[in-house]
């Protein structure tokens, strides 16, 4: 059977669909508090600067950048990039937003470990994700088990950077509401609906997590499969 037909892709299917369903509920439950006004009043934009002041953070910009949910925090500038639809609305969702990405810069300033290991293995995770694959095939169609194991071995590299990843997007998550609510930027019953949006974004991290490990259980197959047709 060919390499990309095999039977070990049944096992991503798992994956696949919390995959799919988590988009889906990023896309709905973000569109539903976007249109849910904050009582403060105040943006995304407003709410990172506000709360990047309160920790005394002032060497840390805050700018708009294109694309829907394309927000994040780049650490190497000390830059908070918001989307427009972040940037200038005072949505719940907005806020929500905008605070998990200033939680980030929290994380940089405190040189919180998880982010730091994160940003350590960055190089090695998107190496190892690109060569894993040809890497394997190479080796079972040359009959080369050192180039299948170092595969295996570049993947799990990946896996590494998703399995780090959650405990950093939670925590940021978390500091996010408490620096929100804190601040009096949300209150009572907005605190709720802010967090829905959140969990709505960590879960897309949760599925991702879980095609790598996944996709990292499919390769072992696929390679133990290799030893045992040159037997």
């Amino acid at each position: 059977m060919p390499f990309f037909f095999d039977p070990a892709y049944l096992l991503l299917i798992p994956a696949i669909l919390l995959s799919l369903y988590a988009q889906a509920k990023v896309q709905t439950t973000f569109s539903k508090y976007a249109k849910v006004p904050a009582r403060s009043g105040i943006n995304g934009a407003q709410a990172a600067r506000e709360l990047l002041r309160q920790n005394q953070l002032y060497d840390v910009k805050v700018e708009q950048v294109s694309g829907r949910l394309s927000d994040h925090y780049d650490p190497r500038s000390k830059t908070l990039r918001l989307s427009p639809e972040v940037y200038s609305s005072s949505s719940l969702a907005a806020l929500g937003i905008a605070a998990h990405e200033t939680g980030h810069a929290f994380q940089h300033n405190n040189e919180y470990v998880p982010l730091k290991l994160r940003n350590a293995i960055v190089p090695v995770a998107n190496i190892g994700s690109n060569l894993a694959f040809p890497l394997l095939l190479l080796g079972i169609i040359l009959s080369m088990p050192t180039l299948v194991q170092i595969g295996i071995i570049a993947f799990s590299a990946a896996v590494l950077f998703q399995l780090i990843t959650l405990p950093v997007e939670y925590n940021a998550s978390n500091r996010a509401v408490a620096a929100l609510e804190s601040g009096g930027m949300i209150q009572g019953d907005e605190t709720g609906s802010t967090r829905k949006v959140l969990n709505a974004a960590a879960l897309t991290y949760v599925a991702a997590t879980l095609m790598s490990i996944l996709q990292l259980l499919r390769l072992l197959l696929i390679a133990g499969g290799g030893r045992r047709n040159r037997r």
